[in-house]
């Protein structure tokens, strides 16, 4: 099985890139390399373009993982694109909706640094999101939350990547913060996020660089989910540029 080069991993910024056509299946096309993030954990997947030798243009309306965690496909918008496996085509995020993206999930584990209860779901969006938090007798409100989510941007914590093995996540079983989504087994070292002196833990989505880099956010909303739920919505309160 011919495994894809995830370029969104060694860095999430690369906002182009030339790649080799390895699979097609109708309107999903599979490529040796890609910068498209698939739908997982929360965070949906990247659209864009890809543009063909001859210059056509086909718009990718989704991106998922294959059969298994090692292949990623990308829906183009028609199943009529003349795409075969060899072609070369110079691929395109959707910029600014990706990057809302990596802000909003790095705002989102800034957000769970805040709330010290197990979190119980959540989504990413580009317009908003939400966390959903196991709170039990811990309370919450939006001031208080949006004014610590805006003192960690101003901090300007570095956010970095690495790794740790099944053996060492399973004697620090505490890393794990989100109760809906388990870390994949079985597919080698588990990636992990560092916010630096605030929050550490498994994730596979793409974040920014620095908390800096991410706008005002602001807690827009927290609902009743049930006795001990709560959800948390968060949003921009200037949209990234």
């Amino acid at each position: 099985m011919q495994t894809v080069q995830k370029v969104y991993y060694e860095d999430a910024y690369q906002k182009e890139l030339r790649a080799t056509v390895t699979s097609v299946d109708g309107e999903w096309v599979q490529l040796d390399r890609t910068i498209f993030y698939p739908l997982g954990g929360g965070q949906p997947g990247d659209t864009g373009v890809f543009t063909d030798k001859d210059g056509r243009s086909f718009r990718v309306v989704e991106t998922r993982k294959g059969e298994s965690m090692e292949q990623i496909k990308h829906q183009l918008e028609t199943p009529d694109h003349g795409l075969a496996a060899g072609d070369t085509v110079d691929t395109s995020l959707d910029w600014e909706r990706r990057f809302r993206h990596m802000c909003m999930h790095t705002g989102m584990h800034l957000l769970g640094s805040l709330i010290p209860v197990p979190v119980t779901g959540g989504a990413v969006g580009a317009e908003k999101s939400r966390l959903d938090f196991d709170l039990g007798d811990h309370e919450i409100d939006k001031e208080s939350l949006t004014n610590g989510l805006r003192e960690l941007i101003g901090e300007a914590h570095a956010v970095t990547f690495g790794t740790i093995t099944e053996a060492e996540l399973d004697q620090r079983p505490e890393l794990v913060r989100t109760m809906s989504v388990q870390p994949p087994r079985g597919y080698g070292d588990i990636r992990m996020v560092r916010v630096e002196d605030v929050d550490y833990q498994p994730c596979g989505g793409t974040h920014v660089n620095n908390t800096g880099e991410i706008p005002p956010l602001v807690v827009r909303k927290i609902e009743n989910k049930g006795k001990r739920n709560r959800r948390v919505y968060i949003g921009f309160d200037t949209p990234p540029e």
